[in-house]
């Protein structure tokens, strides 16, 4: 028995027969769905596509315990996976001593975690000792005439937060945007907005600051040797100190008339409306730089504690004492004249006396005259400008940086070699007498 094949056509008659609508509307209606649900299953498909497409371009991220949303810092366990931290770990050419977990903790600065189990502090406070003492005792030596305040400003222009926050950037530490458990271990956490736990530094905080800042006084050499921190510089991690300063700059404000305090309010204004720019206020930018300081010196800190201390003084050596600094562009002299004529009374040479070695366009525009300075038959220095008192004045500056920079050589012994096994038999270093005139 042949089947017949109901034609389409009939259904459509059947369903407008039912609804009470004409065979031309149905026909219609039911065009129109079949195009819709064809249209919706085109893009469902087309919509799985590029979830998995981004899928492979963009891979879901890992899970994540329950409580490391709510943590300071990343766990310790997670520094095995971050690619971010290998890379760093084998850019710095750091030994297969040094864990993961260790070089993880370097980047947590102390105002991400107060905890100081978990934050970079202590080795933080292990590493600045190890660079102020190795760079201290290599200027020391190599150039042993240099002043006190050019020693100071040498010392923070190798070691301070300002070359250590460009190391930092050079080993291309990127930062996290905020500091939390969720983070990728490899990025630099720190918080802008609280200062944390502050290193320890080696000083003495002067129950005096407060007068220092308001009345301007003077701080002797002698005085900064002895109460200030290792670049000179006033130690001022005291929460009293601060609050006295604070009352005293309130007190000296009591004082003022309403037209100062307007025209102080006007020039405050100014100052922040060219402070706040795209790169955040200055104490966002401090906060970076201070923490961005604080993971060069926990680094060493960490080749400390694993390696020893020839692989901390062989990384301070080649990352922080190999940067190049013209330690004669530090040198200020407000009276090289009278200065020069007493290093020489002192040392028993002659008294200096400046000659004029050639000269050209005297009657011009711009005339040159090259200037010497004498002591007896030697040559100290010599010094060409435009004016005859200017020559004479850059031939006694140079003559006065050729002493204070005089070195043994280049690359001199230092004390701490002596701590290496079979180290030759120690030669006193040469030790000067100390500048001139006391700055």
């Amino acid at each position: 028995m042949k089947r017949i094949a109901t034609p389409s056509l009939t259904g459509r008659l059947l369903v407008a027969a039912r609804s009470g609508v004409s065979p031309a509307t149905a026909a219609i209606r039911s065009r129109s769905a079949i195009s819709v649900r064809s249209q919706s299953t085109a893009a469902l498909a087309q919509h799985d596509a590029s979830h998995d497409l981004n899928n492979d371009r963009f891979p879901p991220l890992e899970p994540l315990p329950h409580a490391a949303e709510s943590l300071p810092s990343p766990l310790p366990e997670r520094a095995l996976t971050s690619a971010k931290l290998a890379a760093l770990h084998a850019r710095l050419n750091l030994s297969p001593k040094i864990p993961l977990q260790t070089l993880a903790r370097t980047l947590v600065d102390a105002s991400a975690d107060q905890n100081p189990q978990f934050n970079n502090a202590n080795l933080a406070f292990v590493g600045q000792t190890l660079i102020n003492y190795h760079i201290a005792e290599w200027l020391l030596c190599k150039y042993p005439r240099l002043p006190q305040g050019i020693l100071f400003s040498a010392m923070k222009a190798y070691a301070g937060p300002k070359p250590l926050l460009q190391i930092a950037r050079s080993w291309g530490v990127d930062t996290a945007a905020v500091p939390g458990g969720e983070v990728d271990p490899g990025l630099l956490q720190f918080d802008a907005l609280k200062p944390g736990i502050s290193i320890t530094n080696f000083g003495y905080k002067r129950t005096e600051l407060a007068y220092l800042e308001k009345f301007k006084w003077r701080r002797g050499m002698a005085s900064r040797v002895v109460l200030d921190d290792d670049f000179g510089d006033i130690v001022r991690s005291d929460p009293k100190v601060a609050a006295d300063l604070e009352k005293a700059m309130e007190e000296q404000d009591q004082d003022k008339t309403p037209d100062e305090e307007e025209a102080e309010m006007v020039a405050n204004e100014q100052d922040q409306d060219v402070s706040y720019d795209r790169y955040g206020n200055p104490d966002t930018r401090a906060a970076a730089e201070r923490a961005h300081a604080c993971f060069v010196r926990a680094v060493v800190g960490a080749i400390y504690a694993h390696c020893g201390r020839e692989a901390a003084k062989a990384f301070v050596k080649a990352h922080i004492m190999s940067r190049t600094l013209d330690i004669a562009k530090l040198f200020e002299f407000k009276y090289p004249t009278r200065e020069l004529a007493a290093l020489c009374a002192r040392e028993d040479f002659e008294p200096p006396v400046a000659r004029l070695l050639s000269e050209t366009g005297r009657q011009s525009r711009t005339p040159v005259f090259v200037v010497g300075i004498y002591s007896g038959s030697d040559k100290l220095g010599e010094g060409a400008a435009s004016s005859l008192d200017h020559a004479r004045f850059k031939a006694a500056m140079n003559a006065l940086k050729a002493w204070y920079l005089y070195s043994p050589g280049e690359n001199p012994r230092v004390p701490s070699d002596m701590l290496e096994e079979g180290a030759k038999p120690w030669t006193p270093a040469y030790i000067d007498m100390g500048e001139v005139i006391s700055r």
